[in-house]
């Protein structure tokens, strides 16, 4: 019963995904004044749960499986509306970005706690 947890997997990966958007509109509100900059978007945590694969993986070089130091995220570049110096950065549509992702943050935390209250009342704990 307890060999396959797949949402604790889930939430993990979902606060994740989150912690990595919410870096990256720091980047891009950090870069929302420099020439020919270009935003960074990742693509929706959806999209990133169907493709992603069942077995582990490893992101940096310690992990077990030496990993070639791959993102966890496959980065898209913005391509949208540009002002006149070539940027694409938006700082009000970073702003609710950001705001969305710790909204999705704090719900895989309580998917987390909730799932795992859940563990410990079944094992009487």
């Amino acid at each position: 019963m307890f060999q396959n947890l797949n949402v604790f997997r889930t939430a993990i990966t979902m606060a994740r995904h989150a912690g990595a958007q919410q870096a990256l509109s720091a980047q891009n509100i950090a870069n929302a004044d420099t020439p020919g900059y270009r935003g960074i978007d990742l693509p929706e945590f959806t999209e990133i749960l169907r493709g992603r694969p069942s077995a582990m993986r490893a992101t940096r070089a310690g992990h077990l499986n030496r990993a070639s130091g791959a993102a966890p995220f496959d980065l898209a570049e913005r391509r949208k509306a540009e002002d006149p110096n070539g940027n694409t950065v938006s700082l009000e549509a970073e702003m609710l970005t950001a705001v969305d992702a710790q909204r999705a943050h704090d719900r895989a935390l309580a998917i987390y706690r909730s799932n795992l209250t859940l563990l410990r009342s079944s094992l009487g704990t």
